[in-house]
Formats: C-alpha cells, structure tokens, sequence
C-alpha cells in the first residue's frame, strides 16, 4: 500500500462556549489557561467587556486590557508585544470583530501562549479560524498569516452579538456565502473525503444563510438570527478547519484584497466587500466563458442581496466615482503573484478584473426593498 504525507489540519477551538448572558460566567475557564490575561479590543468592545473582568477578578486573575487600535497591523502588534512583556501575560483574551481578534491571535502566538476569542458581531468568522490577516497602518491589506492551531476557547454570547449593529450582521452574511463560491472552485475534482464534506457544509451553509436570513433580520435576536449567528461564527469556520488549503479563498477575496487598496473603501465591511467580490467572481466565470451556471448564480446572489442591503455595485460600496486608474490599481493587487485568484480554472488579467468589476449587476433589481431597513421577506430559490 502506498503511504503519503497529508496536510495537517487546524479544524476547530479546543472549546466553545455558546449561550445568552454567559460572560461573567467564564473566569475559571479562562483561570485554566493563564493567570495573566491581557484583553485585546477596541474601545467599544473593551467597554462591553466589563462582565468579564468582574469575572476574572474574581478568579483572581490579574487582567490587563490593551487597545489594538483600528487594525492587526505590524505596528500595532509590536506594541502589543511590548505591553505583554510587560505585563507578564500568560493568556490573551480577544474581544471584538475581526481585526481585533485576528490581532490577539497573532498576539498569542507570537509569544507563545493560549488565546480566547470573544466575537461581539456576526461579521465574520475570525473566532474560529487559525489565521490572521494583517494591514498596513492605513487599512491596506498586505498579507495573512496561516497559525499553529485554532484558539484554545471561543466564548459566544449571544447577548453580546445582539448589541451589535445589523449591519455587521449582513457583512457576515456576505463573508459566510463566499464560503460556498469560493470552496467549490478551490476544490477543484478533489474526492478526498474532507475536502467533499467541507465543500458539502459550505453549500448547506449558503442554503441556511438563503433560508434564515429573512427570518433573522426581521426578528432580532429571535431562532433564525441565532442560526444566522452560527452560520457566519461557527460553521464558515468549520468549512475552512476541515477543507484546509483546498478550501481557500478565491477571487471574492481577491477583489477585496485588492479593495483596501483605496482608502475610499476603509468605510465598508469586510464581508461587504467579499460580497461584491463574489459578483466579480462569477462576471469573471461567465466573461471566461467556463461556468454555464454563473449567470443564474450571479442573478440570484443579486436579488438576495438587494433584500438583505449587500452591494451589488462599486456605487453601493461608495466607488461609484473613483477613477480607472484606481480600479487599475485594485485589479493589479488582486492579479498579483501567489493571488488566491490565480485558484479560478482560466487565467485571470487586471483587465479582465476591471471588465467584471464594472459590468452591469441586473440594476432592475436595485430598487427591491431591503430586509436590513424593512419587514420585507425576499428569499431566493435555492439553486444547486
């Protein structure tokens, strides 16, 4: 019998904890992994933080709280660095949305020591994943880094989420669905039994993001809104812990990537620009002529999105007046060597980039009411 080396894989927390009003309940736990923790956080989600530090004071940790600033950027985590030697730190707590967490995972390994991941919005599912993305100081994204191991608990209080904006919501909603755009071409004919099931979960998570999300922006905080919540936290992040590398990103990641170049883009969401860029995928599969089902997809994701309040334009992103030579520039980052957009089966050209950012979106479809701002139910069908 033939015997080969497979890829190891990060494919979840040591532990997650779920429930409503649950902060303040997490002391021992987090007494398990350190005595020193260091919370990481921006200043609202520091402030939210309050339970929890009542909490470990009475574990009797000796808890730090560090700003991250507004992103996981080189200059930031050296400042880090500085304050948990400081500190003596032994565990990192982050709080937050994505950057902030992605900062305290990055923190944790760098000095060698457990992390907890307290995500305070849906957006995205940096609680789960053993990777962080880093910025330049002005929110230019520069590269990621794939990490050790998952974190060592994730905390997932649905109180906490419910505070948070819808929006931020509706960008994980975005973030989540590029799962299955995204895998399902990464993969490739792949028939390795987790790369299938990975695959497999990324569509049943797009068929509950389709079918809940209604639900969910109507009743905050009602059953829906919780599924919802642990499509975009838990289970895109279980996609990527069993797909591993084969379940990568793709160009709806690229475009974004190649988005933050533009400092008029820093106004919008992480996963609204994923968003888009899964238009830009498909427009690019159709102009290559290789997907006869992209056309179909792009025009469902389009009537889903007018509903839900995701863009389907430059315009809807705040672009609508920037300059082909800025889109140049955006289609040159997301084209450059080692891109994830390089996974598309055909070769992909800024040009070609560009072509598909500012094709036609089905503008007939923009005026549909938007479940983000109204009662409005609009549901595609679910296409395979």
């Amino acid at each position: 019998m033939t015997t080969f080396a497979l890829p190891s894989l990060t494919i979840a927390p040591a532990q997650v904890v779920r429930g409503t009003e649950i902060l303040a309940s997490q002391g021992a736990a987090i007494a398990a992994l350190g005595q020193r923790p260091l919370i990481v956080g921006g200043n609202h989600s520091l402030a939210l933080a309050a339970p929890l530090r009542d909490a470990l004071q009475q574990a009797g940790l000796a808890a730090h709280t560090a700003h991250y600033g507004s992103d996981c950027s080189e200059v930031t985590l050296t400042r880090l660095r500085r304050q948990a030697t400081t500190d003596h730190t032994d565990v990192v707590i982050g709080i937050g949305g994505g950057k902030a967490l992605d900062a305290a995972k990055l923190l944790a390994y760098q000095i060698r020591c457990p992390v907890v991941t307290v995500p305070t919005s849906g957006a995205t599912c940096a609680a789960w994943t053993a990777l962080s993305n880093v910025y330049s100081e002005q929110g230019a994204f520069l590269y990621d880094v794939t990490l050790p191991r998952c974190p060592d608990l994730l905390i997932l209080d649905y109180a906490l989420v419910r505070t948070a904006p819808r929006r931020t919501l509706v960008a994980g909603i975005g973030d989540g669905l590029a799962k299955w755009y995204e895998a399902s071409v990464s993969s490739g004919a792949s028939q390795q039994t987790l790369i299938v099931s990975a695959v497999q979960q990324a569509r049943v998570l797009r068929d509950i993001l389709f079918q809940k999300t209604p639900g969910a922006l109507r009743d905050w905080g009602g059953d829906d809104w919780q599924q919802v919540v642990d499509a975009t936290v838990l289970l895109a992040g279980v996609i990527g812990g069993v797909g591993g590398a084969q379940c990568r990103t793709v160009a709806a990641h690229a475009v974004h990537n190649g988005l933050t170049q533009l400092a008029a883009s820093h106004g919008t969401l992480h996963g609204e620009k994923v968003a888009y860029g899964i238009l830009v995928q498909l427009r690019l599969e159709e102009l290559a002529g290789k997907a006869a089902l992209a056309t179909t997809a792009r025009q469902q994701l389009i009537q889903f999105y007018g509903a839900a309040g995701l863009p389907t334009t430059l315009a809807d992103l705040g672009l609508g007046d920037i300059s082909l030579r800025q889109l140049q520039q955006v289609a040159e980052f997301a084209c450059r060597q080692g891109s994830d957009i390089h996974h598309l089966p055909f070769v992909v050209t800024p040009d070609a980039v560009v072509a598909a950012m500012v094709s036609p979106l089905c503008p007939e479809l923009r005026d549909r009411p938007r479940l983000a701002d109204s009662a409005a139910t609009v549901a595609p069908e679910v296409q395979p």
